[in-house]
């Protein structure tokens, strides 16, 4: 199996931020790839999934657990497939944090996944990036559809390789 946790080597400011919290619910894993990460995030629902990915992505690029969720951003998004559904939520939740206000959620909740027209709505519960604040881990450069998998049987499991 890959590995869920990174060491980012944590100040003692942000192991006490941390602390103020209970522990984030990580159902997902790092898995090795030539020169790129492999996302694997599960759940009991689909939209569970989509979270633990969403999640896993920002889990990459610092420890969400130093995170305080303070302020909230929505996102949607929409697709032509599950599977450009997947890659376009994944790229606006990773739009937020790049383009546009450097928000780094704490946790992502999918309010609703539309199967039939390939839409998704979801909310972040977070705040803006702060290197004095947050850990830096490393930098996602964007998501690619290579060896992207959703899988719902037995139980909903996704695979995305991002571009770090």
């Amino acid at each position: 199996m890959g590995e869920t946790d990174r060491d980012y080597g944590l100040t003692e400011a942000q192991k006490a931020r941390k602390a103020k919290y209970p522990p984030v619910n990580k159902k997902y894993e790092y898995l090795d790839h030539t020169a790129d990460v492999q996302l694997h995030a599960w759940g009991d629902t689909l939209e569970e999934a989509f979270e633990q990915c969403a999640m896993a992505m920002f889990g990459y690029m610092t420890d969400i657990e130093t995170v305080e969720p303070i302020d909230t951003m929505e996102v949607e998004a929409e697709g032509d497939d599950m599977l450009s559904l997947l890659f376009h939520f994944l790229d606006e939740w990773l739009y937020k944090f790049c383009a546009d206000q450097y928000f780094v959620p704490r946790e992502v909740k999918v309010l609703q996944i539309d199967k039939r027209n390939y839409k998704i709505r979801s909310i972040g519960w977070g705040e803006t990036f702060d290197l004095s604040k947050h850990p830096q881990g490393t930098e996602v450069k964007a998501i690619t559809y290579s060896a992207m998998q959703i899988h719902e049987d037995p139980a909903p499991e996704l695979f995305v390789i991002i571009d770090i």
